[in-house]
């Protein structure tokens, strides 16, 4: 017995769970605790759902060799296949919150812009994978940029600020871990001014210019374009140090915090928990993001610690968006929070990531050494 156990999970990074599952239970606590009596059991049944599908997901995963990924060609056709399912939401797409980036089929939605993500990290990690050697001649950082701009470019039209946003910063997380030079890195940096700059002229919406111009001034509109950033900061200040209490947080409660469940979730737990319970969700994450680095530094060869470290990218960017915007240091955008806002595709893919990481630690050892060489040799 004690043999199939250790067969089954082997591979499998439990610490990693341990410290998720906390912050998943906090997510759908909060649900449940703020949801009027009549539909208490709503968002937060619902995710238990997501939740279990998610676990099943992560666990299958973590059985399968994907050894496959590190083929060029299998990557590209998953990218250019992903590239047209975002082209397609533009036909068929369903509109939510002003943004056109959901495939709605009744019984659930699905954002594909959750798996690009997933999807861009793969690229990105190949791509510097086999160029580790050349990455100071400059061209390597425009060719990895272009594989990144093509789905910016594509959620940005949905309008999507939030996802463009995190695409970029696993785009540019990847670079810098790849080992840029000082040089190169002041490029990017004013390549990111221009495309700023550009993307302010010629293609945010007003809503988004607006939500940027109010994360520099807080008060300048807190009726109309600053509301939500406003409320979301009263929520976490007025959880003080032990918070109200579950099921007390009056501005959940009350709807004066718009989207509790998914954007605000932070803010909403914030308030009833306080800034003990905050702590504690934050030393949560930080003890994901540890586990995550730990596993890439095991990794069999540049491929695993390069997607590994991907992955901590896309995990780091997100919390510090969303936990951001939520005390008012960073610019609102439909940016969830890992494990703990509402939504099953975010979810999915965060453990399908985090299954794939299980899978190259389970087959590790059945990496061949001349896997390495091809990385130097660009194979």
């Amino acid at each position: 017995m004690s043999e199939s156990f250790r067969k089954i999970s082997n591979g499998v990074d439990w610490l990693l769970v341990l410290f998720i599952l906390p912050i998943m239970a906090a997510g759908i606590v909060t649900m449940k605790s703020f949801i009027p009596v009549e539909s208490a059991g709503d968002f937060s049944s619902k995710q238990m759902i997501w939740v279990a599908i998610s676990l099943i997901v992560f666990y299958i995963f973590s059985f399968i060799d994907f050894g496959f990924l590190k083929r060029t060609n299998v990557l590209m056709f998953i990218f250019a296949a992903l590239s047209g399912i975002l082209l397609l939401l533009f036909i068929v797409g369903s509109i939510s919150n002003g943004a056109q980036s959901w495939f709605d089929f009744g019984f659930f939605s699905f954002q594909p812009a959750d798996m690009m993500k997933l999807v861009l990290v793969l690229i990105l990690a190949k791509y510097f994978s086999r160029r580790h050697v050349e990455i100071r001649d400059t061209k390597h950082i425009f060719i990895s940029f272009f594989y990144a701009i093509i789905p910016v470019v594509l959620v940005l039209l949905q309008p999507d600020f939030g996802s463009a946003m995190i695409l970029l910063a696993i785009w540019f997380g990847m670079v810098l871990v790849s080992g840029i030079s000082k040089k190169h890195l002041a490029l990017v940096f004013g390549a990111g001014i221009i495309a700023f700059l550009v993307l302010w002229f010629f293609v945010f919406a007003p809503y988004q210019k607006a939500r940027i111009t109010n994360f520099l001034n807080p008060v300048a509109d807190i009726h109309g374009t600053g509301y939500n950033a406003f409320q979301s900061t009263i929520a976490v200040g007025s959880g003080q140090v032990f918070g109200k209490g579950l099921g007390f947080g009056t501005q959940s409660r009350l709807k004066f915090l718009p989207q509790p469940q998914s954007d605000f979730i932070f803010a909403a737990f914030s308030e009833e928990w306080g800034l003990i319970g905050s702590l504690t969700i934050l030393i949560l994450y930080s003890l994901v993001i540890w586990r995550i680095l730990h596993i890439a530094s095991l990794g069999a060869s540049n491929f695993e610690i390069l997607f590994g470290m991907g992955i901590a990218i896309f995990f780091m960017s997100h919390i510090l968006i969303n936990v951001g915007m939520n005390v008012g240091l960073m610019p609102v955008t439909g940016i969830p929070l890992p494990f703990m806002s509402y939504g099953g595709s975010h979810l999915l893919a965060e453990f399908m990531g985090l299954g794939i990481l299980m899978s190259m630690r389970r087959y590790a050892r059945s990496a061949h050494k001349d896997d390495m060489k091809n990385e130097f040799l660009g194979i």
